[in-house]
């Protein structure tokens, strides 16, 4: 089915204070070596939180700190975002999604 190249960690349940990390992997290639991070709080719109690349440093959003949604991106086909000290209010939807690095076109 469509999308089914991208897949991450199903439901995860945590308790407030814990740390969860999320796991992304796709079989797209390597050619598709960015990952975003999204979340979507109850009741509103998806947000993205950072771009996370293979080489080079993660792109935060202005309301995305380090601190609170670190990433890894060991290589081109996988990547994790934590987010930390969980508290109520992180209790959402968390999506990846995998592009290629190109300026002109994004193909998510």
């Amino acid at each position: 089915t469509y999308g089914s190249d991208v897949t991450q960690t199903p439901t995860l349940w945590k308790n407030v204070g814990d740390n969860a990390t999320i796991d992304c992997s796709h079989t797209k290639g390597t050619g598709y070596s960015q990952m975003y991070w999204y979340r979507q709080l109850q009741g509103e719109g998806m947000k993205q939180i950072v771009l996370s690349p293979t080489y080079g440093k993660p792109e935060y959003e202005p309301n995305s700190k380090i601190e609170k949604f670190p990433v890894t991106k060991p290589d081109a086909a996988s990547g994790t975002l934590t987010v930390k000290d969980l508290v109520a209010e992180d209790k959402a939807l968390y999506f990846c999604a995998v592009s290629q690095p190109h300026s002109d076109t994004v193909n998510l």
